[in-house]
């Protein structure tokens, strides 16, 4: 199996001492940068995490537009929008014309999202659940199903009789533009295993991070390989005719100058760590990996959930500016990635 090997933002910015970003301008800026530099050294994804509230990406079709003109090879995702903040018809018009902008290169994960920095956010976005949906996760799979719907071509408008244009065909007309093939690059963010497996019955990709539910007391890396055996298997037995893609996130730096060793020599050690998300119980979230290029070989090689993967999104820190994280992405695709049958 081919190993795509991409990167994900969160896009912080701050005015701390060592930060490069130090406005919501030169995050934007930098990011432009980081995945015009990604695409020279070869990196297959630039990814973005969208917070709202926060400093952090809160939107995320303008960055992916400019990405995707000033870029021509690399896929351009998400990971993950909240569709409890989405407005699933403007969402589908947004993704298709960045999706057109990029060539067919937009990647677009989403999910039920995460805790966020203000409590039910998404009520002053004008979204209210159900009483008996208290955390939105039924409406964000509602909005998500209209998406689906939207961005295949549905036609659900009563044209008007007397258009200002004329209409393109007969009947109820749907959103425009439409960017075929764009339904094939959609993905779920799961930390359930149910949820992956209902990623897979409605077709769609599936994305696993750096925490997943703890469902049992196996290591971090384990649980998440189970997961992503049950979502394999959940989607062959729907029939689906396409090969469906599964991504995992992880923290990983290859120290192979000082100033990687400055940076990232104190992060070597520690394991899984187990907390509470919210409401939803416990959560398990993975290690994060620094070292020398051979020891991170060993130890990636015993990583089961990388191992069940066929994309890996390495999370940056984005604060470093474009010119570190470009170098510690090559460090992985020159030192780590050939060794453990990447690309």
């Amino acid at each position: 199996m081919t190993k795509s090997i991409g990167y994900l933002s969160f896009g912080h910015w701050s005015s701390s001492p060592y930060s490069q970003a130090r406005s919501a301008s030169d995050m934007l800026l930098q990011a432009i940068e980081l995945a015009e530099a990604a695409e020279e050294i070869g990196v297959d994804g630039a990814y973005f995490r969208v917070h709202h509230y926060a400093r952090q990406h809160g939107t995320p079709w303008p960055l992916l537009a400019a990405i995707g003109a000033r870029t021509s090879r690399i896929e351009i995702g998400t990971g993950v929008i909240d569709m409890r903040y989405e407005n699933p018809l403007d969402m589908a018009s947004e993704a298709a014309a960045a999706d057109l902008i990029a060539g067919g290169r937009l990647q677009l994960g989403v999910s039920r999202g995460s805790p966020e920095q203000v409590i039910s956010g998404y009520r002053y976005y004008g979204y209210q659940p159900e009483e008996d949906d208290p955390d939105g996760a039924r409406m964000a799979r509602s909005n998500f199903e209209v998406f689906l719907k939207v961005i295949q071509g549905a036609r659900f408008a009563e044209p008007n009789p007397h258009p200002m244009f004329p209409n393109p065909y007969p009947g109820p007309l749907g959103i425009e533009p439409q960017s075929p093939g764009l339904v094939d690059r959609i993905w779920w963010g799961a930390g359930a295993r149910k949820t992956a497996e209902w990623a897979a019955e409605i077709g769609v990709n599936l994305q696993s991070s750096t925490l997943v539910m703890h469902e049992s007391n196996e290591p971090f890396h384990v649980q998440q390989r189970k997961q992503i055996e049950a979502y394999r298997e959940a989607w062959k037995a729907a029939g689906h005719e396409r090969e469906p893609r599964v991504s995992v996130s992880r923290s990983i730096f290859a120290l192979v100058t000082e100033q990687d060793w400055q940076f990232f020599g104190n992060d070597r050690a520690g394991g899984d760590q187990v907390g509470q998300l919210g409401a939803e119980g416990a959560a398990i979230f993975g290690r994060s990996y620094a070292g020398a290029p051979d020891q991170l070989i060993e130890e990636l090689r015993q990583d089961e959930g990388i191992a069940a993967a066929d994309t890996l999104l390495l999370t940056i820190p984005s604060q470093l500016g474009p010119e570190y994280n470009a170098h510690a992405l090559e460090s992985i695709l020159t030192h780590v990635a050939p060794a453990l049958g990447w690309r």
